[in-house]
Order: C-alpha cells, then structure tokens, then sequence
C-alpha cells in the first residue's frame, strides 16, 4: 500500500526535490502545500499518511503551523517531521520538545530522505 505525505514548504525548488526523491526513492503518493495556512487545509482534508514541514516560512511558520495541526482533532495525530536549516544546539533542543516524529536537517541527501522519514514513523517516537 502507497503511504502518501504531505510537503509543506514555502520553496518551489525544495518542494519539487522532494517530491521526485519521494517518489522516486520510497515510491510515496506526495501531496504539496506551498504555505502553512494551505498545509493546514490539505492535511484536514486530505488526511496523509506524514506530514514533512518546513520550520522558516514567511507568514505562518512551522511551528505555528504544527500547533495548529496538533490543536484540530482531524490532524492531530498524523506524524510531522521537520524540515529545517536551523541546525544549532539549543534549536535541535527546543525541536526534541515538540510531539514530533523527527527533524530532518537541511541540506538534505536526496537518496537517504525516503528511508529517514520512514525510519521516523517506525521508530516510535510519534
């Protein structure tokens, strides 16, 4: 059975990378939103499997973006990994006490992403 995800990011470029390695790598059905308000909407309706979010989006960010995700009983319990540049100690800390499967640190290597986010979902962290 095809697990589908749902990438949430504000970058053409890095939605569209993802997508093909998703696809591609892990055969995943990828569903895009390009903000945090329309990620908010596709996760409700849409109901995937894992959501991947950005954290730095201009207007609604992804942590604000995950509140909203984790406070609405129809996405509440759907897995979210992070998918950030902010790679410093006391940022990975704060990221470690969020209900969130994992973070993934960009960049990112295209050929393992596939296999992190199932990794995330089978380790039993969310």
């Amino acid at each position: 059975m095809t697990k589908r995800i749902l990438i949430i990011d504000d970058e053409q470029d890095i939605r569209e990378t993802t997508q093909m390695c998703l696809e591609i790598a892990g055969e995943w059905e990828v569903l895009t939103a390009v903000s945090g308000k329309e990620g908010l909407i596709k996760a409700a309706t849409e109901k995937p499997d894992v959501i991947l979010l950005d954290v730095m989006m201009p207007d609604m960010d992804g942590l604000t973006t995950l509140q909203n995700l984790q406070k609405n009983p129809t996405t509440q319990n759907i897995p979210v990994v992070l998918l950030t540049a902010k790679a410093q100690a006391a940022e990975q800390r704060q990221f470690t006490q969020l209900k969130i499967a994992a973070v993934i640190t960009k960049p990112y290597d295209p050929f393992t992403l596939s296999d992190q986010v199932l990794e995330a979902l089978i380790s039993g962290s969310v």
